[in-house]
C-alpha cells in the first residue's frame, strides 16, 4: 500500500468536507477541554487533600459556663481538669500519635474569632468567656484521629473532640460532585465528537462513491479504501486535540496559577507540569476515538 497515494486521498476528503472537519474540530475540542478540565481537577483535590489533610487538627474543646453536655455539669472547665487533659496528652499512650500541640486561652479564641469574622455582626456579641478554651493536636499520623476522641471524649471538663478532617471531607465532596459533573459532560461531548466523526466519514465515502467503485473493480482491498477516511478523522480528532491540550495550559498558566495564585495564597495549585502531562492524554483519547468511529463507519458503510 502506497503511503503518498493514501494521504493524497485523506487530504482531498479533507478539502471536500471542510466544513465538517471543522466541525469536528470544535467538537473534539470543547469536549476534550472538558477531560482535561476534570483530570486538572481531580488531580488538585488528591493536592488539597494531601496538602490540608497533613495540617488538620483534632480539636480539645473544654467545658465553657455555657456547656450542656454530661462532661460539663460542673460548668466552665477547671484549672485541674485542664492540667488532666494535658497529662494524658503527654502520657505514653498517646504521646506516640501526637507530633505537637498548644493550648488556646479563652482571649486567644476570641482574638482568632474577631480576626476571622472581622466586619461581621455576630463579632460585636461574643464575648471571649462565651468561647472555648482548646487543645489542638497535630498528630503524626492525622489517620490517627479516633485514638484522641475515643480516648478524651467523655473525660471530665472536656465538652467535645472533634476531628478537622471531618469537616474537609465535606468540602471534598462537594468537589468531588463538580468534577464528576465536568467527566459527565465531556463524556457525552466526546459520544457526539464520536457520531458526528462517524457521519463525517460516511458522508466523505457517499461523496466519492464513485471512485470507491472504480477501486473495487480494479482489485483494491479494503484496508487501502478504508485508511484514508480513517486518516481523515484521526486528522481532525488531533487538531482539535492538540487545541484542548493548548487550552488545558493556557487555563491552568493564566487562571489557576495567575488569578487562583495571586488570590488564594497558602494553597497547594496544580501547576503546569500537571497540566503538560495531561496534554499526551487527550491528544491519546482524541487519537483513539477517532481512528475507533471512523473505522466502525467506513466499515459499515462499504459492507452496505
Amino acid at each position: 500500500m502506497r503511503l503518498g497515494l493514501v494521504l493524497s486521498e485523506a487530504s482531498t476528503g479533507l478539502r471536500r468536507n471542510a466544513s465538517m472537519v471543522v466541525s469536528v474540530v470544535l467538537v473534539t475540542f470543547i469536549s476534550l477541554t472538558f477531560v482535561g478540565a476534570a483530570i486538572l481537577m481531580q488531580m488538585q483535590i488528591g493536592q488539597m487533600k494531601n496538602f490540608w489533610y497533613d495540617r488538620a487538627q483534632v480539636g480539645i474543646y473544654m467545658c465553657t459556663s455555657l456547656s450542656t453536655t454530661d462532661t460539663c455539669t460542673a460548668g466552665e472547665a477547671s484549672p485541674e481538669q485542664i492540667e488532666s487533659v494535658k497529662a494524658q496528652l503527654e502520657s505514653p499512650t498517646l504521646a506516640a500519635f501526637i507530633d505537637k500541640y498548644y493550648f488556646e486561652t479563652h482571649e486567644q479564641a476570641y482574638e482568632n474569632f474577631q480576626a476571622q469574622f472581622a466586619g461581621n455582626p455576630v463579632a460585636e456579641y461574643v464575648t471571649p468567656e462565651q468561647l472555648n478554651q482548646t487543645y489542638w493536636v497535630n498528630l503524626v499520623n492525622p489517620g490517627d484521629s479516633d485514638v484522641l476522641v475515643e480516648g478524651l471524649s467523655g473525660v471530665a471538663g472536656v465538652e467535645s473532640v472533634a476531628d478537622q478532617r471531618k469537616y474537609l471531607d465535606q468540602i471534598f465532596s462537594v468537589l468531588n460532585v463538580a468534577s464528576y459533573t465536568a467527566i459527565g459532560i465531556a463524556a457525552l461531548m466526546l459520544v457526539a465528537a464520536a457520531l458526528l466523526i462517524a457521519t463525517t466519514i460516511r458522508l466523505s465515502a457517499f461523496s466519492r462513491r464513485k471512485e470507491l467503485g472504480i477501486m473495487r473493480l480494479v482489485g483494491a482491498s479494503n484496508r487501502f479504501i478504508q485508511t484514508p477516511f480513517i486518516l481523515e478523522g484521526v486528522f481532525a480528532a488531533l487538531l482539535g486535540s492538540v487545541l484542548a491540550g493548548g487550552a488545558t495550559v493556557a487555563i491552568v498558566q493564566y487562571f489557576v496559577q495567575g488569578y487562583l495564585g495571586e488570590n488564594l495564597s497558602g494553597f497547594a495549585l496544580v501547576g503546569l507540569e500537571d497540566a503538560i502531562l495531561v496534554v499526551p492524554i487527550l491528544v491519546l483519547i482524541g487519537a483513539a476515538l477517532a481512528a475507533a468511529s471512523a473505522n466502525f463507519a467506513i466499515t459499515r458503510y462499504l459492507k452496505v
